[in-house]
């Protein structure tokens, strides 16, 4: 079956011409993203792949099934980006990748922690520099301090497992309560109260009408003053303006982000040759205690290799059997 895959980069070429010598499919590679200008580069095909940054709303979905298209297969678990109930209406399969590496998210967001609070990228920066002063670089212990888990699925059970070894109390925020992170001595609690204790707070929660700005101004409020706030899951569960404010009055001490809620014109490129448009993101990369990277949490050797691997299984039930077993369905 014929795959086009948009906005591809070289390692996507690299890893899914790899599998897919076992799969026998026919992949078409595209640059650039998908929107209603380019979905006519892919003319005719009945798979499109697609990744986080491209954004698929009713308009662009009409105009893929009148182009023919029959499934969406996305290379990702997050399906926020495209309209899944109106994918449904038109009889347009979306398909994703659910738990390709829950550790390297986990794992990337406890690398900020560390960098963040010890300082690291600051003490790397002086020493280069021939200046080793200890002298505004202390940082403190992660043994006994309160952390904060806000969604406690793969990702938040694989981070609540390394944050309870360095021998943390902690606590937890989601709907549905996993019980192998009760096992491990989290303590199920509101957000109110998660807010009020944690020491460091970390984000592991999809993108949902009811975690849209979940951290906000009031949010942060009922934090501790020079709260670690870290965010993997996706830019707009937290409110940018409100955080901006808190980190100049000093209410949020320390701030990693490796997602932000306008990235999809502003990740995965390299700008280094271009003038930064965005105000609010360019405000952020003033201080000096705020650590952003790119969305690369997920970018590990394993978490791609399943990406790729998963993405062409799906594609292949579908050819053999018109359905797949990570297709998405809208609720109700």
């Amino acid at each position: 079956m014929k795959i086009t895959i948009y906005n591809a980069h070289p390692y996507d070429k690299l890893y899914f011409d790899r599998f897919n010598r076992q799969f026998g499919h026919e992949l078409q590679y595209i640059d650039t993203h998908l929107d209603e200008t380019t979905l006519p580069l892919c003319n005719p095909t009945p798979v499109i792949c697609i990744f986080v940054n491209d954004p698929v709303q009713k308009p662009l979905l009409k105009q893929m099934r009148a182009q023919g298209i029959k499934m969406i297969a996305l290379r990702s678990a997050g399906f926020n980006h495209v309209d899944i109930r109106a994918a449904n209406e038109l009889d347009i399969l979306v398909a994703n990748v659910p738990g390709y590496s829950p550790y390297a998210v986990a794992e990337h967001a406890v690398g900020m922690i560390l960098c963040l609070i010890r300082r690291l990228l600051r003490a790397h920066a002086r020493v280069r520099e021939g200046n080793f002063s200890l002298d505004g670089l202390m940082g403190f212990d992660l043994h006994g301090k309160t952390v904060g888990i806000v969604g406690t699925g793969k990702i938040g059970e694989a981070f609540a497992n390394i944050m309870q070894g360095f021998g943390c109390r902690l606590l937890g925020l989601d709907p549905v309560e996993n019980p192998r992170c009760s096992k491990l001595g989290l303590l199920y609690v509101s957000l109110e109260t998660l807010c009020r204790q944690s020491d460091i707070i970390s984000l592991h929660c999809p993108l949902l009408p009811e975690t849209q700005y979940l951290i906000d101004d009031a949010a942060i409020a009922e934090m501790r003053d020079g709260i670690c706030l870290i965010n993997t899951s996706r830019g707009a569960v937290i409110d940018t303006a409100a955080a901006i404010r808190a980190l100049k009055s000093g209410k949020i001490g320390y701030l990693g982000l490796d997602v932000y809620e306008e990235e999809e014109d502003l990740f995965f490129e390299d700008r280094s040759e271009t003038v930064l448009d965005d105000d609010i993101f360019a405000r952020l990369l003033t201080f000096n205690n705020v650590l952003i990277t790119g969305h690369q949490g997920y970018f590990t050797r394993e978490a791609i290799t399943n990406i790729a691997k998963t993405t062409l299984e799906n594609v292949t039930e579908f050819e053999e059997k018109g359905r797949c077993g990570n297709q998405l369905i809208a609720p109700g």
